[in-house]
């Protein structure tokens, strides 16, 4: 499997990336400004200090909101991992054993019958009527014989290896694992898969961009009204909370709640429909979608097949294709 991230470093981005750092830093401005204040006079106003502390419970509060929904999917997609254990039979010391899958090691003989998953990538030395579905590895369900013979020099066409994590449909048979882990055929599949930059997601490129527009706002506000003060004849200790203050106040405070909000929300109600969302900004992301590519029906569509058309008495004759048969299907000659 693929090196997993720490869950102390998923908690640090969900507290520290994006926005809420724009948020941490007015946060530590108002506290900044409240120092400044408290040690020029007796009697500081408390503004800043409370504005501080809301801003900082506001991040804390949202980064450990997103945390938790994340990881609550997380953990219920390892939970599907550990649903099924794979296990298999084993030849060790002249006795059979049964194993599981990850504890094979190459030169083992394995026992293989009809309805077991092949636990590696398998060298056919007995074979007995065995057929296997390659549909995992090549999309292809059309049970393939396997027999000890050597075929063809592309391992994915000779007929004596049988690959990880597909399915024996009939038969039985023997045979000696050759490759385990990552380098199988399946798990240098995934292995690429895993290696995949995934890039930003659509409202987080948006949310990069909106905090360099209001960062620049904010600062140059904050500076132009700074020099103004100075030049006006404020004093430096006066000019410089107002420099704070202002840029604080170019800080939405409320956006990093709402949009938690909104997409947890989002993502509850897939989640009543059962679809997982591993990560909300998936759900803006799935929702910004215009175009999705597919290899083969069944994959969007119910992967059932009906009757369009029938002939009969000598003429074609259009078939209600209607999920509950009510004829109202689609007009073909609409505008």
């Amino acid at each position: 499997p693929p090196p997993t991230t720490p869950e102390w470093v998923k908690f640090c981005q969900n507290l520290f990336s994006g926005f809420a750092m724009l948020l941490w830093v007015g946060a530590i401005l108002c506290f900044v400004a409240y120092s400044i204040q408290a040690s020029s006079f007796e009697e500081p106003p408390d503004d800043n200090l409370y504005l501080g502390i809301v801003l900082t419970a506001v991040v804390t509060v949202t980064g450990v909101f997103s945390y938790y929904q994340e990881s609550k999917s997380s953990k219920i997609m390892e939970s599907f991992k550990n649903l099924v254990p794979q296990y298999a039979i084993v030849r060790r010391g002249g006795e059979k054993v049964e194993l599981k899958a990850d504890e094979l090691t190459i030169g083992d003989i394995v026992e293989i019958k009809f309805g077991d998953r092949i636990p590696a990538d398998v060298r056919v030395i007995e074979a007995r009527g065995f057929k296997v579905d390659n549909s995992s590895l090549t999309g292809e369900s059309e049970p393939q014989a396997r027999s000890p013979e050597f075929t063809h020099e592309n391992p994915l066409e000779t007929k004596n290896l049988a690959f990880f994590s597909t399915n024996a449909v009939e038969g039985t048979c023997v045979g000696v694992v050759v490759h385990i882990g990552d380098n199988t055929v399946m798990g240098r599949i995934a292995g690429l898969a895993s290696g995949l930059d995934t890039g930003d997601t659509p409202i987080a490129k948006e949310i990069a961009h909106f905090i360099h527009i209001i960062t620049g706002v904010a600062v140059f506000l904050g500076v132009t009204f700074f020099i103004i003060a100075l030049i006006l004849g404020y004093n430096w200790l006066d000019a410089v909370i107002f420099l704070i203050g202002i840029i604080v106040a170019n800080v939405p405070e409320g956006l990093l709640a709402t949009v938690t909000v909104c997409l947890t929300l989002t993502a509850k109600r897939m989640a009543s429909k059962n679809c997982l969302v591993k990560n909300l900004e998936a759900v803006e992301t799935l929702g910004s979608t215009s175009t999705i590519c597919s290899d083969k029906t069944g994959t969007l569509t119910q992967n059932r097949m009906t009757v369009a058309h029938m002939w009969f008495d000598n003429k074609i004759v259009e078939a209600d294709t209607s999920e509950d048969q009510s004829g109202n299907a689609f007009n073909k000659d609409a505008p």
